[in-house]
């Protein structure tokens, strides 16, 4: 046998461990495909197969080197080039940490809690943008500059899920307005903002909006919200009560309003306000002379103290058998306030809102001049048609159209905190190319009222379901 020959053949005379590392990694590589639907990517396949047993390629090749040094810095590197594909893969695929950043999910969630999110709850998404750095969600730190680069971008696609988005479920997602941002003032959204100042406004004005950039699908900020409406559903909201389908949403502990507090004279102590677990932030006491007319507007007195807090219904009853609380009134709708669809001429409020349908995939719904300014954004915008209307007819893609079949499901969210939320009240559907996934428990929760020898850890929330 030559010699050429028994090299050859030695390729293939691995130990058994290696043959079983080959034989694994290659059938979760496979498994991976068939999950994701490109079988281009088997291609790779003979790559795993020569990293074990072939060895064509040098994968290694710092191992036999006599210099410290190199064998120091690239053990180091091989490490770190590992973990960051496996951390990309995780990330990308399984689960993901999001830290709640505000207040519209207390008392359900609270600001400081840091979630595992379940990206396999729903099928997570194939990269939508795939020139992008991972683990940064569209600005590094410091820099300020862009995470990513906005072309090539491919078509929506998800993977198969172990479940489906289910009503009352709490929810991460793509901001859906969030795809013009005006960096100095993003909250309200760019849309709103050229809303009540006029789009040339927002653009030239950089001293008082800053740039105004745009962000892929899944480069938008993330939110969190509860899903009270699903595709196919009715929703209206009647004095605060959500009803889905003519039924009243469940009552969910951690819902909450704001409300008014007038006191007998005492002043409601922070040892009080600590015991209802309400943040500092929220705790207002009014300025009395200040806000004379609307205290006297609430049938309030103005010459005693008056507080304004979000309570649930639990902390609602407590407050209310408090010594010294006299009375208790719900915050009213304020002048001003206005919902979406901005600009759209309905007589709907943050508090008594709808009916509105929420879309479904494969639904027709006849166009009219009444519904055109609420599904006008989800068939411009997140369908990509050209939409017009001339002399009261609709034409979509320069054609008439009477009707309209949607491509993508859509919900409805809102945050528990009813009063303090920037929701789908305000802006509209979520599409469901916008899901990112689901939270599945809080792994940290920080306090950021307490110090860290003061209570700053919140040590009775670790591991608490986040689904509910």
């Amino acid at each position: 046998m030559s010699t050429e020959t028994q090299t050859s053949a030695s390729r293939f005379q691995k130990p058994v461990k290696q043959w079983i590392k080959c034989i694994f990694w290659s059938l979760i590589y496979i498994l991976f495909i068939a999950w994701v639907g490109n079988f281009w990517w088997l291609l790779l396949l003979p790559f795993i197969f020569d990293v074990y047993i072939t060895k064509f390629i040098p994968w290694t090749w710092w191992k036999n080197s006599k210099n410290k040094a190199v064998l120091s810095i690239m053990s180091w590197v091989d490490a770190i080039v590992f973990a960051l594909v496996a951390v990309y893969f995780i990330h990308t695929y399984l689960f993901q940490n999001y830290q709640i950043p505000s207040s519209s999910l207390e008392k359900s969630l609270l600001v400081g809690d840091f979630l595992a999110v379940s990206k396999a709850s729903y099928g997570p998404r194939v990269p939508m943008t795939p020139l992008s750095f991972p683990l940064v969600q569209h600005t590094f730190p410091i820099l300020n500059s862009k995470s990513f680069i906005e072309k090539p971008q491919w078509k929506y696609k998800r993977l198969k899920g172990t479940s489906t988005l289910k009503r009352n479920d709490i929810v991460v997602f793509n901001f859906p307005t969030g795809d013009t941002v005006a960096v100095k003032q993003q909250n309200p959204d760019y849309y709103t903002l050229c809303h009540r100042y006029g789009r040339d406004a927002v653009n030239s004005d950089k001293a008082t909006f800053g740039e105004i950039v745009y962000r892929p699908v899944d480069r938008r900020e993330n939110y969190v919200k509860r899903c009270v409406g699903i595709a196919g559903d009715w929703l209206e909201i009647k004095n605060n009560q959500v009803i889905v389908n003519g039924k009243p949403q469940e009552q969910f502990p951690g819902i909450q309003f704001n409300y008014f507090v007038q006191t007998d004279g005492t002043r409601l102590t922070n040892e009080a306000l600590d015991d209802l677990n309400i943040s500092m932030e929220d705790r207002i006491e009014l300025d009395n002379a200040q806000t004379a007319n609307m205290i006297s507007t609430l049938g309030l007195n103005v010459n005693l103290p008056v507080y304004h807090f979000p309570l649930t219904k639990e902390t609602y009853t407590k407050l209310q058998n408090t010594r010294g609380v006299t009375k208790l009134v719900i915050e009213p709708i304020w002048p001003g306030d206005e919902v979406f669809p901005l600009g759209g001429g309905k007589k709907w409020t943050r508090d008594n809102y709808g009916p509105i349908y929420i879309p479904k995939k494969g639904a027709t719904m006849q166009l009219t001049a009444d519904n055109f300014s609420v599904y006008e954004r989800i068939i411009r915008v997140y369908e990509g048609n050209k939409l017009e209307i001339k002399n009261g007819q609709f034409y979509i893609n320069d054609k008439p159209a009477t009707t309209y079949t949607f491509k993508m499901d859509y919900y409805w969210m809102m945050g528990d905190n009813r009063h303090n939320s920037a929701d789908s009240r305000y802006w509209g559907f979520v599409p469901e190319d916008h899901i990112v996934g689901r939270p599945l428990f809080v792994w940290l929760s920080l306090n950021k009222d307490k110090s860290w020898f003061g209570g700053k850890i919140r040590w009775n929330r670790f591991f608490k379901d986040a689904t509910r």
